[in-house]
């Protein structure tokens, strides 16, 4: 309580005073690029996904656009200790997303290497996998995939090693008949998303359903 006085939390647009379960006031939410993509139907991250890997369904929350309100929310939660954002975007998925009849089997996020772990103090990935998995009643496992190598920020890479993901990423945990939902914070390349799949897709009878924070497209 005596931290919020000194330390409210403020809108990450206008800089106005707001409730610490929000991220941004109610008018510079406006200003959020929103997708409106339907999770069972064709978009453009369903499409990529597509020429890069077998996927059943696919959904992207907001766009991650240059000097935008939506890349500075990403930003803050991967860089500025706001883990916290993380579970509010994903309640933002609940309004948007019903699984119907076709929910998944497993929630599986893309993990940090335990350098970068240890550097930031918690995957960004976490708090939101564990919100959609309470709210859609869908286990989530962190240790199905393991990262295998030490990198910087993809922000900080040129092209040419972002398309680099030989050997990145090792299946930790057999599974088999599963429809995996892989969520991702943004969604660039794609090749990142595209490696853990084929992982989860050659050690057994397995489906790979896509979930991100945002697009870069």
């Amino acid at each position: 309580m005596f931290l919020d006085v000194l330390f409210p939390n403020r809108c990450l647009a206008c800089n106005k005073i707001i409730e610490n379960n929000l991220i941004a006031c109610n008018v510079c939410f406006e200003k959020i690029q929103f997708t409106h993509f339907d999770y069972f139907e064709e978009n453009i991250l369903k499409e990529i996904c597509k020429t890069l890997f077998p996927v059943e369904n696919a959904y992207a929350l907001i766009q991650f656009e240059k000097e935008s309100l939506s890349r500075k929310i990403i930003h803050e939660l991967k860089y500025k200790n706001r883990e916290k954002t993380g579970e509010i975007l994903a309640n933002w998925i609940t309004e948007r997303v019903d699984f119907k009849n076709e929910k998944p089997d497993l929630i599986v996020s893309i993990p940090l290497h335990t350098k970068k772990l240890k550097e930031r103090g918690y995957n960004q990935l976490h708090l939101f996998a564990e919100t959609l998995s309470e709210f859609y009643k869908i286990p989530f496992d962190h240790e199905v995939i393991l990262r295998n190598h030490y990198s910087k920020a993809q922000a900080l890479k040129d092209k040419k090693h972002r398309l680099s993901t030989e050997n990145i990423f090792s299946i930790n945990k057999n599974i088999s008949g599963k429809h995996v939902l892989l969520v991702d914070d943004v969604f660039t390349t794609g090749n990142t998303i595209a490696t853990v799949a084929w992982e989860i897709l050659k050690t057994g009878d397995n489906k790979v359903s896509v979930l991100v924070m945002a697009i870069d497209k």
